[in-house]
């Protein structure tokens, strides 16, 4: 008679690190684009920072609804590094740009933000890696043939 097989049960996204990483990184670049619009930054600053906002709020509906096993045609992890790395340099920039002349205090809050979103997303792209690997993170173990037999 067959053992019945424990049901493996995921964690939801929205309980999960990664889901805190990307809801902070949100939150941190709402929070600049507020201080961009409020500084009356140049408006480069506030589109791009808006287009990130976008961009973040898409990926956290896409994981949390599940939407990334339910469209299996691209590779949502490597999507989402290669966004996390353009996201980076692109808010890089426009911190950099932000703080270099001499402007309104909201905005240099604006660019100091920037830089707290650009930390965000590098740890968001270092969870994100992990899934990208392509061996295991410990080291392999031969499973004996009786391990073997007990899953068939």
């Amino acid at each position: 008679m067959e053992t019945p097989r424990p049901v493996v049960s995921r964690r939801p996204f929205c309980c999960t690190l990664k889901c805190f990483v990307k809801f902070l990184r949100l939150v941190v670049t709402v929070t600049s684009m507020i201080f961009f619009i409020v500084g009356q930054a140049p408006e480069p600053y506030i589109v791009i920072t808006g287009f990130e906002v976008t961009v973040i709020f898409c990926f956290l509906v896409l994981y949390t609804c599940g939407l990334d096993k339910i469209m299996r045609s691209f590779f949502w992890p490597l999507l989402d590094v290669i966004n996390s790395m353009v996201t980076a340099l692109c808010m890089l920039i426009v911190s950099v740009l932000a703080l270099i002349p001499e402007t309104s205090t909201k905005t240099i809050l604006g660019g100091v933000f920037g830089f707290l979103t650009v930390t965000c997303t590098i740890a968001d792209c270092a969870l994100m890696c992990q899934k990208l690997r392509f061996r295991p993170r410990q080291p392999y173990q031969k499973k004996s043939t009786n391990d073997i037999d007990d899953r068939e």
